[in-house]
């Protein structure tokens, strides 16, 4: 949507038109939220609490002591797997997450059950080369380039909830910028 004051509303409707998943570089909607049409599976390749890294306590401002959930996700949609996530997230600022919502969405578990807002997210997206678990789990061939999202999440306090790496199949997702010069 592009607004304009004194003007009204308008859609703005990509001239680019494919099968693959676009994301707007600036959502946080969460991979089951932005696919709400399609049959979603998530398949739990790793799930422990653990005590963080010095770089990942950083990124969720806390300590070493303090424990985090690692999640290693791999999203299937409709059959095909498209994204591997490995996740961080502090145990004590989103509690319950069990095999459960690891199945579903974390991002309805987040706000739907701890009613907790999303507000934000900061993300770095860099083309990397396939590695053994991408081959693996996602079906990539050894040469094929992945589109990996670096990514703090925030909730409307600013504090960091989760710290991740999402690894994209490189002929199923398209990242776009919108940027309307007003």
């Amino acid at each position: 949507l592009f607004r304009k004051r004194g003007h009204g509303t308008f859609i703005i409707q990509s001239a680019i038109q494919d099968d693959h998943v676009h994301v707007v570089s600036n959502e946080i909607l969460g991979l089951t939220n932005l696919l709400k049409d399609k049959k979603i599976q998530s398949k739990v390749i790793q799930f422990e609490v653990q005590f963080p890294t010095e770089e990942v306590a950083a990124h969720l401002s806390i300590d070493q002591k303090t424990p985090v959930y690692y999640v290693v996700r791999l999203r299937i949609v409709e059959g095909e797997p498209y994204v591997l996530e490995k996740t961080y997230m502090p145990t004590h600022l989103i509690p319950g997450i069990n095999d459960n919502v690891l199945h579903d969405s974390i991002y309805n578990h987040i706000t739907n059950v701890l009613q907790l807002k999303i507000a934000g997210s900061h993300r770095k997206i860099r083309a990397c080369k396939s590695d053994h678990i991408d081959q693996q789990h996602l079906g990539c061939k050894q040469d094929d380039p992945i589109l990996e999202v670096e990514h703090v999440g925030f909730l409307d306090n600013g504090i960091p909830f989760e710290y991740s790496f999402s690894r994209h199949r490189h002929d199923k997702f398209v990242v776009t910028s919108v940027n309307i010069r007003r």
